[in-house]
């Protein structure tokens, strides 16, 4: 393995890691002694990689230091490509329109070979007919960012509407239907709704009081669901 191809692996380890990590368990995944590793990470700082820490106590990375986008292989711009045209044809207007603003700006600083691999992309994603979204879905996503309260109008599959107050959480795509997981303060319990039977949709200008990381993971436990990586 390259010394560049090293430093990569050693980004990418600290990348995935949130909590520290010690030097000997990266010398170890990374297959190098303790010393190079130390030397490794000295030469990721001077090249201006917040990775903070010290031996004995472990090291991680700060966020704001990205990894140039030339150095994608192409089976990764491949996976990038499919998923932000997923996203296009899935996802609300915002979304699709940021997805296809994303690939734009990693094909603008690629080398000629790994741009035509962008454009050159194998796999696509078949046009999707889903139920039709009476709402702005971009509202309810803001929302989850900020955990931030929201009042909806919910049509039952019976057409019964009520007005309910939620703590949005997630949403997840399916088949045909996007559905929003929130704990319902009407039903004092976790409820999913589906996003094409919501009818209106209104933030308060209020947090709920729990926090989302800790109400995903009362959910998922509730949902027997495993949290997959990253999210």
């Amino acid at each position: 393995m390259s010394r560049a191809s090293r430093l990569l692996d050693l980004l990418e380890l600290l990348r995935r890691r949130r909590a520290p990590i010690t030097g000997q368990a990266l010398a170890e995944e990374l297959g190098i002694s303790i010393r190079t590793l130390y030397r490794d990470i000295a030469t990721l700082q001077a090249q201006g990689a917040d990775i903070q820490g010290e031996p004995g106590l472990g090291y991680v990375l700060r966020p704001g230091f990205t990894l140039p986008p030339l150095m994608f292989s192409a089976d990764e711009i491949e996976a990038l490509v499919l998923g932000s045209r997923w996203v296009a044809v899935r996802g609300d207007t915002r979304l699709a329109a940021a997805a296809g603003n994303a690939v734009a700006k990693i094909r603008a600083v690629l080398p000629d070979d790994l741009r035509e691999s962008v454009d050159a992309a194998t796999l696509t994603v078949p046009m999707f007919r889903g139920e039709p979204v009476a709402v702005d879905v971009s509202v309810i996503r803001a929302a989850i960012r900020k955990e931030q309260r929201l009042v909806i109008t919910y049509q039952d599959q019976n057409g019964e509407a009520t007005t309910r107050t939620i703590w949005p959480l997630l949403i997840g795509f399916f088949d045909k239907v996007q559905v929003l997981a929130a704990w319902c303060e009407l039903r004092q319990d976790y409820r999913a709704f589906r996003v094409d039977r919501i009818r209106s949709v209104e933030p308060k200008d209020e947090r709920y009081p729990r926090r989302r990381a800790v109400l995903v993971q009362e959910w998922r436990a509730r949902q027997g669901i495993a949290a997959p990586a990253g999210n």
